[in-house]
Formats: C-alpha cells, structure tokens, sequence
C-alpha cells in the first residue's frame, strides 16, 4: 500500500472542499449572519490540504489505493464538512452526524428545531448533498488533470451499482459528463421551482437535496411546509428523474430518445413505483379516510421519496396504518437505479436476483437444460452474479447487527429496525422515534456511531468500506 498516494489525493480531495466552503460564506455574508464557522472551516480544510503536497507523487495508483482513496476521502468530506456545524454550536459528534449524512445523501438529522439554524449553515447542509450526490470523487476525477488509470480505480470503487457504465473511453470524460447532466437537470429544476412560487434560496436548496436524493429541508415538516400539491408533483417528478441512471438520461437526451424505455432497469423501477403507489393511495383511501386525490397525492410522492432514498415527507406516516407503514418499509430495501444518486439494493440487483430465481426454479423442471440470465438482452456473466448474491448478504448481515446494536442500547425495535435500514439505504427518516417529523437526535451516542458507519458503507456499496477492515488489504 502506498501512502504518500492516498495522502497527496486526499490533500487535493480537503482543497476542493475548501474552495466549495466559500458558496455558503457567500450566502452567509449576502444575509448578514456570522462569516466565522465558514471562514475558520475553509482556512483549516485548505491548509490540511496543501500540507499534503508534502506527500506529492508521481507514482502510479493501484487498485489498493483507490479503494483506500474513496473510502477515506468520504470520511475525510464527512469529517472537515462537520467543522461549520461544530462551530455553529452541534457537539462534535451531532456535526459529524450531519455531515456524514450530508455527503452520503441520507437526510438523517439531528436537529430539532431547523428554522432556528442560520441560512448559511442550512445552505452548506443542503449544498454537501448536492457534492455527494453525483459523488465528490466523481467530482474530483472531472476536475483533476492527468488521472489517466487512477481516475479509473477511483470511478470503480465509487461509482454505484453491480456495473461499471462508461459514456466515454477515457473515465474523466464520462465523469464530466455525469456532472454536466446532473447540473443541467438541477438548473431545470430551480427554474421550474421559482415558475411554481418557490423563493430563490428555497429553490436552490431544495433541488440541490432533490437531485442528491437526499432529503435535507429547510423545515422541519419537509415539503409538507410549502402545503402545495403542484410543489409536491414538481418535487416527485424530479425525484423520480433523479433515482434513474443519469448515463441512461445523458443517452436518451443526445443519443435516442427510446433509451430509457428499453432499459430493463428504468421499466422495472418504474412498475415498482407505479405498484406500491396503487397499493398504498388504496390504504391510504382505505384505512385513512383521506379521500382519493390526497390519497393519490401522499402516496405517489412518499413512494418516491423513500424508494429513490430522498426521504422528504408531506405527512407524518407514524400515524398511517400498519399496513401503509409496510408498503413503505418494503421500498426501503429496494432503492434508485444502478448509476442514480439513489440509495439502497438497487433496483438492477433486485431484477437479476429475481431473474436468476426464475432460472432455478427452471433447471429444478428441467436439469440439464441451460440457460441464461439476460438484463438488456445480454447474459449477465455467473461473475455479476455471484457478486450480487454476496453483496445482499453483507448488506443484510450490517443491516441486522446494527439493527440489534440499537435494540441493546435501549431502542423499541420498530425504531431500530427503521433506523437501520434508513441509514444503510441512504434513505433518511425512519418511524416511530425516528420518524420524518422527528429527528435521530435521541438516539444514544454509541447508535450514533453505529448510524454513521451505515451511512458510509451504504453510501459506497459496502465493499469499499469493508475491504479497509480485511488483513489482505494492507499487505503487499
């Protein structure tokens, strides 16, 4: 393992974020608030990374220090992105909470009482789901010059899904690509937001956690504070377009317009959306008595909101029945597309998994019949596969140890189940203590650690993150 690498990228990685730091003191300064938390944050994150240059290289990066470089290089963001929250008065572990769930576009927060926070500190909160969205390392591969085949080894350890899906032969290409598209869709989305009566900052803020899939609002009852259903619709749309593979989006945009609906994928994701919908507005109407457009209303933007991993709410669904309740915690494990800003499984696993039990159930007919799994109308190699099998298994082992951790330290299990999966799914709110009104805030500081390393591990599709923790990874 070389560390004069890891450490000369992480140094470009904290100079970035540095440079970044000065939007929100820009907000902070136009609406006359305290200029400290930022300007203390940017000298600090600057100067750590231009101490690094101590460790400048010209040695080529392996594979090893690309995973290590993306696995430490979020920490590093969820770390030095948590220095304006400590100094606007969050304990050292709430910001680092907060940071951490920035990045990885959970939308799990501590705070209690949003509106009271500072307008620039909410900007930097929603602008680091935006960084973390399309990926700070993503970001940081477009940017960076002459990353040649470490820009490579950097794409594959962050970029999400089973697949490795390339635009262009040169990874920087593809990366700036995925970052035009990204910001040409936020643009449409302020514009269509303020068309709709949203205020300039609210506009920004909210797409740069819509298009992250993240969840982060300026108000503690989310969309529900705009009480709007035509807000509502703009937002789900643009959730719905932002849990799709954005290589998918960039194809059907220049390429062909059919791309999206001859995905396998996007038809699958969409069916699923289009199901627990119908299911849910039927419960809703059922159980609630809600009538049948707010029936309609709650349970299409819920259903993407929690599948996609946004996490906003325009209804506290603690009180929705349990029936309604499992609807939700059903998408929950199901996630955005391969390539999205979405969190969780992944809708394309799913698919193959689902695909793959078809085929067995064929070969228990018929034994010594062969055949193949097709996504796309191709085989999907036995490789793709099996790494898919052992992907849902680490996830759902990390997922039921943190749920037990919690349930040891003292929380109901609903909670520490929702907790879990909200965290390691990227999804943000779950129910009962931590429910989308309510805050992780109670959660005991051990949880909170717990919590956090979901996040990470989740955020960068758990093999990145576990390979830190494997003896074979450190040796030569």
């Amino acid at each position: 393992m070389n560390f004069r690498v890891i450490l000369y990228a992480l140094g470009g990685l904290l100079r970035l974020l540095g440079l970044f730091m000065l939007v929100p003191l820009g907000v902070a300064y136009y609406y006359g608030e305290s200029l400290t938390p930022f300007l203390v944050s940017i000298f600090v994150t600057i100067i750590t990374g231009l101490l690094l240059l101590y460790y400048k290289t010209n040695e080529e990066w392996m594979r090893k220090e690309g995973f290590a470089i993306v696995a430490l290089g979020w920490l590093a963001a969820a770390f030095f992105g948590s220095i304006p929250f400590m100094l606007d008065g969050f304990s050292p572990l709430n910001a680092v909470f907060e940071s951490m769930s920035g990045f990885t576009t959970t939308g799990s927060t501590i705070l209690t009482d949003i509106e009271s926070h500072p307008k620039g500190i909410l900007f930097w909160r929603g602008m680091i789901q935006w960084l973390g969205g399309m990926g700070i390392i993503v970001l940081f591969i477009a940017i960076l010059p002459k990353l040649g085949v470490a820009g490579r080894q950097l794409f594959r350890a962050e970029a999400p899904g089973p697949t490795e899906d390339k635009l262009k032969p040169r990874i920087k290409e593809t990366a700036r690509i995925l970052w035009m598209v990204y910001f040409a869709i936020s643009f449409l989305q302020v514009v269509v937001l303020l068309l709709a009566g949203v205020s300039l900052y609210d506009s920004i803020n909210h797409t740069f956690t819509t298009m992250a899939c993240g969840g982060f609002s300026n108000y503690a009852l989310s969309v529900e504070a705009f009480n709007s259903p035509l807000i509502e619709f703009i937002i789900t749309f643009f959730m719905f377009i932002a849990g799709a593979n954005f290589a998918l989006h960039y194809r059907a945009i220049y390429i062909d317009k059919k791309f999206l609906i001859k995905d396998d994928e996007f038809r699958f994701y969409t069916g699923l959306i289009l199901l627990a919908t119908g299911l849910l507005a039927f419960l809703l109407w059922r159980d609630m008595e809600t009538g049948l457009f707010n029936s309609f209303r709650f349970a299409i933007f819920q259903i993407v909101s929690i599948m996609t991993s946004t996490g906003f709410a325009t209804a506290d669904f603690n009180f929705w029945s349990d029936s309604a309740k499992m609807v939700l915690i059903f998408v929950m494990f199901i996630g955005g597309c391969a390539g999205s800003t979405g969190g969780g499984m992944k809708v394309v696993r799913i698919l193959i998994l689902l695909r793959r039990s078809r085929v067995e159930l064929f070969k228990a007919i018929h034994p010594r019949a062969i055949r193949a799994i097709k996504f796309n109308n191709k085989n999907v190699p036995d490789e793709i596969v099996n790494s898919i099998v052992s992907f849902v298994v680490i996830y759902l082992l990390i997922f039921l140890l943190s749920t037990l951790i919690l349930s040891v330290l003292g929380m109901d299990i609903i909670s520490s189940f929702t907790a879990s999966i909200a965290t390691l799914g990227n999804i943000g709110p779950g129910l009962n203590v931590v429910g989308p009104m309510d805050s992780f805030d109670p959660v005991p500081a051990l949880g909170k650690l717990v919590l956090i390393a979901n996040m990470w591990i989740g955020r960068l599709e758990v093999y990145t993150v576990i390979l830190l923790f494997t003896p074979e990874f450190w040796k030569k």
